[in-house]
């Protein structure tokens, strides 16, 4: 199977005269099944639609849009893998240099907001051919949100973007159905009734389950109104028992959201990831160097989409829902003898996961036919007591793909739900997790341990972080291996005040090692937390919650968790002595920094409070161990405050 076309020349060679589908794209064009344009086209194509790909075409010039010509049904439209303003800016809204979805990490071949940007293209050439947008992007701002980089709320991307509907989630069901629709010759405005789609109405449809948001012009006068808004979008956010939502844009009319799509079977799912995808990015990238990203996922496999875990600065619940949908063994085998037959295969499977690794299956058996509770959570903040702990699916599939011949290692890189596997009775995951799924470290995400401040991140306790390490270390010492759990910590969350960044920058005193990168707070689109930072309340139960704004005090929360590094001196001593905490300044073992500030060199290793060693090492951490970086928070590898390297949008 040849890659997708991306030239008139290509078309003729696949006897295209005209394409169903132009598929505009904000990455480098990579034909494979962590890459959602190339889902979306694989799976159109599988239904005998034909796809061309314009691959970040230049938006300063509009015949960069006509090279393959007017589809026959609509253009498709999407930023990529990633939100474009997460890819271009740091949290500090600095640009970034690289950018991993581009030929050879060049930054710059994607415009900011490049979704609206594209979709403005096509409408100066083609005024009334269709148009569907889609991806990460489009689908955390489908209804008016907050943003970031702004600092103000923006309207729909609909609207900004000039398209005609936007397929919202992961896509496969909705975009289908948009096809067929329009294959069978319905004009795009009648396509109002398909899950998983927003469209825009002059009028409210008569619909009794209906429910009216408060319209643009209140939510961006009243902060308040825009939490209320979110609430009730974040309660709306499941396929089963979600209601239609409709926003007011004043003359304009009305953006109208209609629930989630439905979540795909077993089968429907190994159906899409066994698509006869090329399994490598265009040759026509060969002589820049390929495409950075796609070498964290080439010998990876994704084994599940969805997370019932929570997190309020995560956007899955708004992405890709909370009901887990899950591969086969049998397809994830077939997946992996594929992989094994590529030449640079060296025997090594990097990651068997997704969003959260180790969750094969829904939360509880109830969740496939009445959906996620409305005003609960599974994990948060403890356990509910329908939420099966099972890993033996898990085991199962790891196990099988370490008999494969020609596979030497399997790894589990996409981060595991510790306070799950905190949870399992039965010890036969985590024993085999450090026999054999690890190398010497594992990354797992407490991400604080002010009991206030992870209650404001939605994840659990630091007591049942400490009940995993205990198990971690138990299993570790019948193995008798030395390896390492290295922690994500975040700085100025909301809720997060300066004795809270104190409290973490103690606990890291006492693990013995210090984080080489602390990782700020982002407030990306469609998170609770994002709601938080920009209302100063909790949106579902109106709580106030303090929100760390100034640079200052960023500053410092940021320098607490690396506060022996000497650039951070001033930073840790000012925010102790702010906090009155001047018992943290001294020569003691329990002091943070000297009282006197270091003239040159690197900081000394730290003493161990749990290990007792000189050289800061133990099983709960390591000197200078693991890189909490904002990666997590952008999409290709990790966790993000909504986008994840297994949280593609599509």
């Amino acid at each position: 199977m040849p890659f997708l076309p991306t030239t008139k020349d290509e078309m003729k060679q696949l006897n295209i005269e005209q394409p169903d589908f132009v598929y505009v794209i904000g990455d480098a064009y990579v034909d494979h099944s962590s890459f959602g344009p190339a889902v979306i086209s694989r799976v159109l194509e599988s239904r005998g639609y034909s796809v061309g790909i314009i691959a970040q075409p230049d938006w300063k010039e509009e015949s960069s849009i006509r090279i393959l010509g007017e589809p026959r049904l609509a253009f498709l439209v999407s930023a990529g893998n990633m939100d474009s303003m997460v890819n271009h800016f740091t949290v500090a809204k600095k640009r970034r240099s690289t950018d991993q979805y581009s030929p050879g990490g060049i930054m710059g071949l994607r415009p900011d907001r490049a979704v609206t940007v594209y979709g403005n293209l096509i409408r100066r050439s083609y005024k009334k051919t269709p148009m569907i947008i889609g991806g990460i992007e489009a689908s955390l701002r489908r209804l008016a949100h907050y943003d970031y980089w702004s600092d103000k709320i923006r309207r729909s991307v609909l609207l900004d973007s000039g398209a005609d509907l936007i397929s919202y989630g992961m896509g496969e069901r909705s975009i289908v159905e948009i096809a067929d629709a329009l294959s069978a010759g319905l004009p795009v405005e009648q396509l109002t009734y398909i899950k998983g789609t927003v469209f825009k109405s002059r009028e409210l449809p008569e619909d009794p389950d209906l429910i009216l948001l408060p319209d643009y012009e209140t939510i961006c006068r009243d902060k308040d109104q825009y939490g209320e808004s979110f609430r009730i979008q974040y309660e709306n956010t499941d396929p089963f028992n979600g209601k239609r939502l409709a926003e007011g844009y004043g003359t304009r009319g009305y953006c109208i959201q209609n629930p989630p799509a439905d979540p795909l079977t077993e089968q429907e799912l190994d159906d899409i990831y066994e698509l006869p995808y090329m399994r490598a990015w265009h040759p026509s990238y060969d002589a820049q160097g390929g495409i950075p990203a796609f070498s964290e996922i080439r010998f990876s496999l994704t084994s599940n989409r969805g997370c019932y875990g929570g997190c309020n600065f995560c956007a899955l619940t708004f992405h890709e829902g909370r009901i887990v949908q899950a591969r086969s063994e049998e397809s994830l085998i077939r997946e992996a003898e594929q992989m094994i037959k590529d030449p640079l295969f060296k025997g090594n499977i990097h990651d068997v996961g997704g969003p959260t690794a180790d969750f094969t299956a829904p939360a509880c058996s109830k969740q496939m036919t009445r959906g996620a509770c409305r005003n609960k959570q599974c994990l948060f903040p403890e356990r509910c007591k329908n939420c099966r702990v099972d890993h033996s699916k898990y085991v199962r599939i790891l196990r099988s793909l370490r008999a494969l011949p020609g596979v030497k290692r399997v790894f589990i890189r996409s981060g595991i739900r510790f306070d799950y596997v905190a949870d399992e009775k039965d010890p036969t995951f985590m024993r085999e997790l450090v026999e054999h799924h690890i190398s010497g470290q594992l990354r797992v995400a407490p991400e604080h341990v002010s009991p206030n401040v992870l209650r404001m991140m939605g994840k659990p306790s630091h007591q049942v972080y400490e009940r995993f390490l205990k198990k971690f270390e138990e299993a570790n010492t019948k193995a008798g291996k030395e390896q390492y759990a290295l922690p994500y910590f975040m700085s100025s969350h909301p809720g997060s005040s300066l004795e809270d960044a104190i409290a973490l920058a103690e606990y890291i005193r006492d693990m013995g090692f210090i984080p080489e990168q602390a990782q700020d707070f982002y407030p990306t689109p469609s998170t609770i937390s994002t709601c938080m930072y920009y209302t100063g309340k909790h949106p579902v139960t109106g709580e106030r919650v303090h929100v760390p704004k100034g640079v200052k005090e960023k500053a410092m929360q940021r320098a607490l968790i690396q506060y022996r590094v000497p650039q951070n001196y001033d930073l840790v001593k000012e925010a102790l002595l702010l906090c009155r905490r001047g018992d943290l300044i001294g020569f003691g073992p329990k002091c943070l920094i000297r009282p006197e500030k270091p003239k040159t060199g690197t900081p000394k290793p730290a003493k161990s409070a749990k290990s007792g060693t000189k050289d800061g090492h133990s099983r709960t951490g390591r000197k200078n161990g693991g890189k909490h970086t904002e990666q997590r928070n952008r999409g290709s590898s990790g966790k993000y405050a909504g986008q994840s390297r297994r949280k593609k949008g599509r």
